[in-house]
């Protein structure tokens, strides 16, 4: 990596942590450039690297949504994570954007929940494995990114790029024999069998199931302004961030 582009990495960090981000990091996307391609477009092999952006959640509002059938936490979690996080993210990814291209790289940034089919459930790319690539954490038994040091209590966004920033290296699972996400979840959504790559989704994750819950769940407890807020159980629940009760 020459002085120029260590120079920019740097200034792209510098600024987004600058602005309150707390995870930062650099992904070769080349190895999921069939998946991209598949979801978005073949243009998307022009980017070979990837700025991975992540908020930490409030930790007071993921403890209360354990409370599952009060609607008011409800719809504060999803608040928080749509109304709020999301949009933080999408700021500061249109600036990491701007950056890059003021610096003469093409730079196309990933919406932190951006849904590219029919059913709303897949993105261009997923943050999640940009993420993972730049090592910034793993790919859970809920299909989730998993920090050290948050566990799934982050939000995600993405820039892509053509800039030959300097990778981070993915991290190992940490997992172990640990299930309390797939035993958790109200409608069983998911396998407990650990990510690869090379699988499908449906291997490890029921998305239609998981959304299906979420859609109607006001037709028990939730009004209608609450439904499609997401459960948020799996996120609760991991011992990766998790405070002590």
């Amino acid at each position: 990596m020459s002085k120029d582009v260590e120079g920019l990495q740097g200034e792209l960090e510098r600024t987004a942590r600058g602005s309150g981000i707390e995870y930062f990091g650099a992904a070769d996307v080349t190895s999921a450039h069939d998946h991209m391609a598949r979801l978005g477009g073949e243009f998307l092999r022009t980017f070979p690297r990837a700025v991975s952006l992540g908020s930490r959640l409030s930790d007071a509002i993921v403890d209360q949504i354990s409370d599952h059938g009060n609607e008011r936490l409800v719809r504060s979690y999803q608040w928080h994570i749509y109304e709020i996080t999301n949009r933080f993210l999408d700021s500061v990814a249109l600036q990491m954007t701007k950056m890059l291209q003021a610096a003469g790289y093409q730079a196309h940034p990933i919406h932190a929940s951006q849904s590219m089919d029919a059913d709303g459930l897949s993105g261009m790319i997923s943050n999640k494995i940009a993420a993972h690539l730049s090592g910034l954490g793993w790919i859970g038994k809920s299909v989730l990114l998993v920090t050290p040091e948050a566990g799934p209590r982050a939000r995600w966004a993405t820039v892509l790029t053509d800039a030959p920033l300097e990778p981070g290296k993915p991290m190992e699972r940490r997992c172990g024999d640990c299930t309390e996400c797939v035993e958790i979840c109200p409608v069983s959504a998911f396998t407990g069998v650990d990510f690869d790559p090379l699988e499908p989704r449906e291997k490890r994750f029921d998305a239609h199931v998981c959304s299906d819950y979420n859609k109607h769940r006001h037709n028990t407890v939730m009004s209608k302004l609450a439904a499609g807020s997401n459960c948020g159980l799996c996120v609760y629940i991991c011992p990766h961030g998790r405070s002590e009760e």
